[in-house]
């Protein structure tokens, strides 16, 4: 198995910030989040991180988009 993730920013420049913003928000929802292996986390808590992170980035654009 491959130690290379298969997910690859769209814009490769905003890698720092989302790294920063996925740190920010598991810190946020007490997602013990950590540099490096996360394996012992279970799916739950991994996948409560990536969904926060877009509402956060959905709710960010509905308020860019509607002017706010």
């Amino acid at each position: 198995m491959s130690n290379k993730s298969s997910n690859r920013a769209a814009v490769p420049e905003a890698k720092g910030a989302l790294d920063r913003f996925k740190y920010e928000v598991a810190n946020e929802i007490g997602v013990p989040l950590k540099d490096g292996y996360n394996g012992d986390l279970t799916s739950k808590q991994n996948g409560s991180v990536g969904g926060y992170m877009v509402k956060k980035m959905i709710e960010a654009q509905e308020k860019q988009m509607s002017g706010k």
